[in-house]
C-alpha cells in the first residue's frame, strides 16, 4: 500500500530545484448568467510577505449564491482577507503551508458570522483554491466543485458535495443539531425532488449565509491539499453546479483537452448549455499549472491511506541522519505522482482548530481563534468547552474562542439553549 511523502520531503525537494520552484499559472473564465448569482474571483498577486514577490501565490473562487446575490457578493469581497488575517505572521513557507488548513476554516467561520450581521435571507456555496508553487489547497462548502486532471483523463475530487441527497452523515448532523429534513411531500403522502432542510427548502448542509434557514447549514468547509509533480504540472477546474449538474466530469475535461485554459472554459460552459440548456447561473473558471518551458503532462495521483496530518512528519525530530537521506532518496527516485498533504471534512469546529502541535504554537493563545480579536487571559473560551467528546483535552486547553464567537459555535451545533459551558 503507498504511503504519504512528508511535506517537509516535498518542500525541500522543490526549493532545492530553481529550475521548477515556480510553475507558470495559465487561466481563464467563462459565465452565461440567468438569475446574476454567480460571481468569481481571481487574484494571482497575492503575497504571503506583503511586499516580497518570492512569496508570491494566486487565489481562485467561484461563489454560486441563491436566494439573492448578497451572500455571494459578500463573500467574494471578504473570504481572502478573512482568511489571511488568520494566519500568524513570521511563518516559514512550509509553516504557512500546514497553518493554510485551519486559517480556510477561520476565515469561513468568520465571513458566515459578519455577513450574518447584515443579511439573514441569501447563501452561497464557495470554491476556494489556493496555489503556491506546486501546492493547491482547496476549501469548499456546497456543490460547487473543483476537480484535477490526473492520469489519461481520469481526476480528482480537490472538493466535497454537500448536498444532503448525497451525504448521509450530514443528513445525521443537521438532524441531530435541530433541523427537519425531507423531500417535498405534494400530498397524499408522494415526495418528490432532492432532499432538503426545513424551513426553507435548502438542499444543501453547508454554505456561507442563510441564517433563514438555520446555523445548522455550517460554514466550515472541506479542506484538501495536494502537491502536483512539477515534471507534469495539472490543470484545475473550478465550477458551479450549473456544470457539474449538465455535464459528467469525463465529458467536462475531454471536451477542452488541448485547448487554452482561456478557451477551455468557454468550451465547457458551451457544453453544459448544450446539453442541458440555461437552468441556472453557469461558471468556470480554468487554471493550468506548468513547468515552465515544458509540455504539460498529465500525473498520476498518489493516495495516502485515509485522512489525516502530516504534521508529525514535518516537525518531528528525525530518527537519524540516514533515514532522514533515504526518504530524500526515496523520494526523488520513486515515479512522480500527485501528492496528498492534507484532508480533513469534519463539520464540528472542535476538530478543526488545530490542538495538535505544531498547528498549537503557530496560533497565539489568548486571540479568538476565529475573528482574531485579541483577548485578555481568562476571558476566552476553549472551542472544547461543553463537548462531549474532548479526547482527554481540558476545559482550560486552546484554542480559545470570544464570547461572540463561542456562541456562533453553540448555535452551529444546535446548542444555544444549553447551560453548559
Amino acid at each position: 500500500m503507498s504511503t504519504t511523502m512528508p511535506l517537509e520531503v516535498l518542500l525541500k525537494r522543490e526549493l532545492t530545484n530553481e529550475k521548477i520552484e515556480n510553475p507558470d499559472l495559465m487561466y481563464g473564465n467563462a459565465n452565461k448568467s440567468k438569475k446574476g448569482e454567480d460571481f468569481l474571483m481571481i487574484n494571482t498577486d497575492c503575497q504571503r510577505i506583503p511586499g516580497d514577490p518570492d512569496t508570491a501565490f494566486a487565489a481562485f473562487a467561484v461563489f454560486d449564491g441563491h436566494n439573492g446575490k448578497g451572500a455571494a457578493q459578500y463573500s467574494k469581497d471578504n473570504l481572502l482577507k478573512n482568511v489571511l488575517s488568520a494566519i500568524p505572521p513570521d511563518l516559514s513557507r512550509d509553516e504557512w503551508i500546514v497553518a493554510l488548513p485551519r486559517a480556510l476554516v477561520a476565515g469561513f467561520v468568520k465571513t458566515d458570522k459578519d455577513f450574518q450581521e447584515h443579511a439573514q435571507s441569501s447563501g452561497t456555496t464557495v470554491t476556494f483554491v489556493i496555489v503556491d508553487g506546486w501546492i493547491v489547497t482547496v476549501a469548499s462548502v456546497g456543490d460547487s466543485r473543483c476537480l484535477l486532471e490526473s492520469t489519461e483523463g481520469t481526476f480528482i475530487y480537490l472538493s466535497a458535495d454537500h448536498r444532503l441527497e448525497e451525504n448521509e452523515e450530514e443528513v445525521e448532523r443537521v438532524t441531530a443539531s435541530g433541523g427537519d429534513v425531507g423531500k417535498v411531500n405534494t400530498g397524499a403522502g408522494i415526495q418528490v425532488g432532492p432532499l432538503r432542510c426545513w424551513p426553507g427548502g435548502l438542499c444543501l448542509s453547508r454554505s456561507i449565509g442563510d441564517l433563514n434557514v438555520g446555523e445548522f447549514i455550517v460554514p466550515i468547509p472541506y479542506v484538501k491539499q495536494v502537491k502536483l509533480p512539477p515534471s507534469c504540472g495539472g490543470r484545475l477546474i473550478i465550477s458551479s453546479d450549473g456544470v457539474w449538474d449538465a455535464i459528467s466530469p469525463e465529458i467536462t475535461f475531454n471536451c477542452c483537452r488541448g485547448l487554452s485554459a482561456e478557451d477551455a472554459a468557454s468550451q465547457i460552459i458551451k457544453e453544459s448549455i448544450q446539453a442541458s440548456g440555461l437552468r441556472d447561473d453557469t461558471t468556470c473558471i480554468v487554471v493550468d499549472i506548468l513547468a515552465p518551458e515544458k509540455t504539460s503532462t498529465i500525473p498520476q495521483v498518489h493516495k495516502k491511506q485515509g485522512k489525516g496530518h502530516v504534521f508529525k512528519a514535518i516537525f518531528g525530530k528525525k530518527t537519524s541522519e540516514t533515514s532522514s537521506s533515504n526518504a530524500d532518496k526515496e523520494c526523488i527516485e520513486e515515479p512522480e505522482r500527485v501528492e496528498e498533504i492534507f484532508e480533513e471534512g469534519s463539520a464540528v469546529l472542535a476538530d478543526r482548530l488545530g490542538a495538535e502541535y505544531p498547528v498549537c504554537n503557530m496560533f497565539k493563545l489568548f486571540m479568538c481563534a476565529v475573528c482574531q480579536i485579541e483577548m485578555k487571559p481568562g476571558e476566552g473560551i476553549s472551542v472544547h468547552a461543553g463537548s462531549s467528546n474532548q479526547g482527554g483535552l481540558r476545559p482550560w486547553d486552546g484554542p480559545f474562542l470570544c464570547s461572540s464567537c463561542q456562541t456562533k459555535k453553540k448555535a452551529m451545533e444546535g446548542k444555544l439553549g444549553d447551560d453548559e459551558e
